[in-house]
């Protein structure tokens, strides 16, 4: 069963700090790119951030530049975004999502997703 667990979301401050992670299973890792999306009520998800499968490749949505970080351990088949700085703007529910590759504009062709995790930031 393909599965991808997100989690590490919550409530925080403006300027402050969070970390999720994305644990895949079900799936060969190496063959796919996980990439972060994040949803707001009434609209459509967009693409955050992911890397490519040989990691030559990472994509950052303009908004989160200079501020997110999207790593991989390999090992655990984990992939983790470093939300720093957050905004009141970057309340969302963030989904991973396992798509074919990722390019320089962004995830190309998702596959699997997973369920989301909340992020609030309160100013």
């Amino acid at each position: 069963e393909v599965q991808l667990q997100a989690s590490g979301g919550g409530l925080v401050q403006a300027g402050g700090s969070l970390r999720l992670s994305c644990a895949a299973s079900g799936f060969s890792f190496g063959d796919y790119s996980i990439g972060w999306f994040h949803q707001v009520p009434g609209e459509g998800r967009e693409a955050v951030s992911c890397v490519s499968t040989n990691g030559a490749i990472t994509y950052y949505a303009d908004s989160v530049k200079g501020r997110f970080t999207i790593s991989s351990d390999n090992a655990k088949n984990t992939v983790y975004l470093q939300m720093n700085s957050l905004k009141p703007e970057d309340t969302a529910a963030y989904y991973c999502a396992a798509s074919g590759d990722c390019s320089s504009d962004g995830p190309v062709r998702v596959t699997y997703w997973g369920q989301g995790t909340q992020v609030t930031v309160s100013s």
